[in-house]
């Protein structure tokens, strides 16, 4: 594999989501075959968003990505609800976090035993549906310590944040930047433009790239050909389209022995 790599990443999956990227996933299969090569897709899957309907429920969202994944795609999980139900926040810092930066930080301030559950639930819709649960990434990037904790209880490969990929469960650091925009406004598109611009500068030479889409992304022309064009640039600039988690196979594999190794040695403790 080449040494520069790129992961194009479609957040918030569901099924009232599906049609707003509908669209934009045939656009990238067509760019694929025209460039002579598949580009692969990291789907984050939110198994009932906003509590508006469980992803198993839905027989389009299904076929769908049963059909992905064997085309060689990846599904990880993306939180349960993807919204904070959390009680209110009582410092600026947290109301700051959780009520300007996003409403959606479901897992911004849960204890270990609430993750805990929710992560379980989340595994066990997928598996319900026959889908590996490889990753998971926290709506926003944003966990709690008791998530943490409650990661490493748990069969998962990997975690995120915006600039870093983690093994788990000993959350090994991988450097990984995103590209994100926030298109809800024209003024928002606009200064998304000028922003990823800066962060593409910064981020070109790193040894692996992420495009974090969302479906608000996809319903305003501008932040569509971004993300299309986007694509075709990697592409014919020489890197490589992979999920996260085959990068990670592939970047990691003294980390990710490492990490077998500690799961074992506390599997042989608690025997």
């Amino acid at each position: 594999m080449d040494d520069r790599h790129f992961s194009l990443v479609l957040h918030d999956i569901a099924p009232e989501t599906w049609p707003d990227y509908r669209g934009f996933v045939e656009a990238v299969d067509r760019l694929g075959e025209r460039l002579g090569q598949r580009i692969p897709i990291t789907w984050l899957v939110v198994p009932n968003f906003h509590g508006r309907g469980e992803c198993r429920d839905s027989d389009t969202l299904r076929r769908v990505l049963d059909t992905r994944l064997a085309l060689g795609d990846e599904l990880t999980l993306h939180g349960y609800y993807h919204r904070d139900d959390a009680p209110a926040p009582r410092s600026l810092r947290d109301f700051y976090m959780r009520r300007i930066y996003t409403w959606e930080g479901e897992f911004y301030s849960l204890d270990r035993a609430r993750a805990g559950a929710l992560l379980d639930e989340g595994m066990a819709q997928f598996e319900s549906c026959g889908w590996p649960h490889g990753g998971f990434v926290a709506p926003a990037w944003l966990m709690s310590q008791g998530t943490r904790e409650a990661l490493k209880e748990r069969p998962f490969t990997y975690t995120s944040d915006p600039q870093q990929l983690y093994r788990l469960p000993a959350f090994s650091p991988l450097e990984a930047p995103s590209i994100v925009w926030s298109a809800r406004s024209a003024w928002r598109r606009g200064m998304s433009r000028v922003v990823s611009a800066i962060q593409y500068r910064r981020f070109q030479h790193a040894g692996m790239l992420r495009l974090a889409l969302h479906p608000v992304d996809m319903r305003y022309q501008p932040s569509y050909d971004y993300w299309l064009q986007m694509v075709e640039h990697l592409m014919r600039s020489g890197r490589q389209p992979v999920t996260k988690q085959s990068w990670l196979n592939h970047a990691a594999p003294d980390i990710a022995s490492d990490n077998l190794a500690q799961r074992a040695n506390k599997d042989r403790s608690a025997a």
